[in-house]
């Protein structure tokens, strides 16, 4: 290591809960508090970027084996630049083919597991050993150089649905949108231009349209060249919603309607209703949720004044005017990482599950504040929308805990939405360990199980849970 800092900087990204794990292993027989049903049996997915080695610009369990991890472990050092410099390979120290970290998501489709980071092709991982087999381009059918890392699944045709953005590389407008079947041929490719080069970190889809929501962080290639950011918030620019025919659609139809300067986030799910328009729920904030690319004055957000509700957008796709109206407001709380029974993916639902920031809730933001760390956004509870009756169920994991997203789990043998387990990642800061909370949706505000994780895994994004029945899995999760 001679020559090269040899340790963390104390920035938050890498201190608290955020120091990073470098932990690679198995561990068995865990702790487990309460009662986990029998009846579950299957797979929790996780991924979250874990850097192995200190970064190259300071200001900057599994590992998926990807280029940029298996030369910067060879030469013992970061190669590439650190969080200052996030998807601009001009700041790198070598030339990589791909400069993914396959740390945002991880699906399982057609037998592949599928670590996912949207600047890049997937990787594929082996499901029960977590070894990584290589970048995955569909036997070659892959069109585009990007790969959204929230593809969606039609639980009716079991198709996987997906998009790639700057897809003919980095600041262009392509758009890339493509279907693939369960066996894993594309049947759907259709080439889009955007009207801003800017980020399309999530979508949605429903029986027969897709809707492309574009964040105003936009992309400029000559501010990379000069050693800048990749993404810039643009005051200016509006939040566009694309909106185009799933299937047997030309380029020319889809329609890019717009919306006040806001910051779209995750999709919770989207249908047509029964006069044939778009139902689209989402996260939307006000201001710009990625806060650590301000503006190009330099202006951002203070963190904790951020707020993101869920909120419905409805479109009529055969309208020419293109000026969305104020959405509806689903639940004034600030929430994000929305789930659903994904078995009612794409169709009218009635049950929502997400994070949720609730101040008064009683967590002791004093005591665990110099334990947590930074780069993400905060949760201290879960809580479940019932979008029938309006009720809002909440679970409060305790005052030294936050959460991470939830993933739903039907219940044996029953066919009824909402039925099931909704099973979460949380971090203790009393203890600085990680732990995974069960939690039974007919008793949704205490813990069925707490089972207790001998490490400490820090704050990610996505994850996945994959039934037994689809294949022969046991249970792991997933560093990047």
């Amino acid at each position: 290591m001679s020559g090269f800092e040899a340790h963390f900087s104390d920035r938050p990204q890498f201190s608290g809960f955020m120091k990073p794990c470098r932990f690679e292993g198995d561990v068995s027989h865990l702790e487990v508090y309460g009662e986990i049903p029998k009846d579950i049996d299957g797979v929790f997915y996780r991924v979250m970027p874990d850097p192995q080695l200190p970064p190259f610009i300071e200001d900057d369990p599994r590992y998926v084996q990807t280029e940029k991890f298996v030369r910067e472990r060879e030469a013992q050092r970061a190669l590439l630049a650190g969080l200052g410099k996030y998807r601009n390979r001009f700041t790198d120290a070598v030339e990589l083919k791909v400069r993914s970290t396959a740390n945002t998501n991880v699906v399982f489709f057609n037998g592949q597991l599928l670590a996912l980071k949207e600047d890049s092709p997937p990787y594929a991982l082996d499901p029960v050993t977590l070894d990584t087999k290589g970048l995955y381009d569909f036997e070659g059918q892959l069109p585009s150089l990007t790969f959204t890392a929230h593809p969606k699944f039609d639980p009716a045709t079991g198709e996987m649905v997906c998009f790639g953005y700057e897809a003919r590389g980095d600041g262009t407008p392509d758009v890339c949108y493509y279907s693939v079947s369960p066996t894993g041929k594309f049947t759907e490719v259709v080439w889009l231009v955007a009207p801003v080069v800017a980020m399309i970190h999530d979508f949605a889809v429903t029986d027969n349209w897709v809707i492309f929501p574009i964040i105003p962080q936009v992309c400029d290639l000559e501010r990379m060249k000069q050693g800048g950011e990749h993404w810039q918030w643009s005051p200016e620019t509006p939040f566009y919603l694309g909106v185009m025919p799933r299937r047997g659609a030309k380029a020319e139809e889809v329609k890019w309607f717009r919306y006040m300067n806001s910051f779209p986030g995750h999709t919770a799910n989207a249908y047509e209703n029964e006069q044939g328009h778009l139902v689209i729920d989402l996260g939307l904030s006000e201001k710009n949720v990625f806060f650590w690319w301000p503006d190009a004055q330099g202006n951002a957000p203070e963190p904790s004044s951020i707020v993101s509700q869920l909120v419905r957008f409805t479109i009529d796709p055969q309208t020419e005017d293109l000026t969305l109206r104020e959405p509806e407001v689903l639940q004034e709380g600030n929430s994000e990482f929305y789930r659903i029974d994904d078995r009612f993916a794409t169709r009218p639902y009635r049950h929502c599950y997400f994070d949720l920031m609730d101040p008064q809730l009683g967590t002791d933001f004093e005591r665990i504040g110099t334990k947590i760390g930074g780069g993400f956004p905060l949760y201290n509870s879960l809580a479940h929308l019932d979008h029938t009756t309006g009720q809002v169920e909440v679970y409060f994991p305790g005052r030294t805990h936050l959460v991470q997203e939830p993933v739903f789990i039907p219940r044996k043998n029953s066919s009824t939405e909402g039925d099931g387990h909704v099973l979460a990642l949380v971090n203790n800061y009393d203890t600085m360990a990680s732990e995974l909370h069960l939690l039974d949706t007919r008793d949704f505000a205490r813990a069925q199980a707490k089972i207790l994780l001998p490490v400490r895994l820090r704050q990610g994004l996505h994850g996945s849970w994959v039934d037994a029945s689809d294949d022969d899995h046991r249970v792991s999760t997933v560093g990047s």
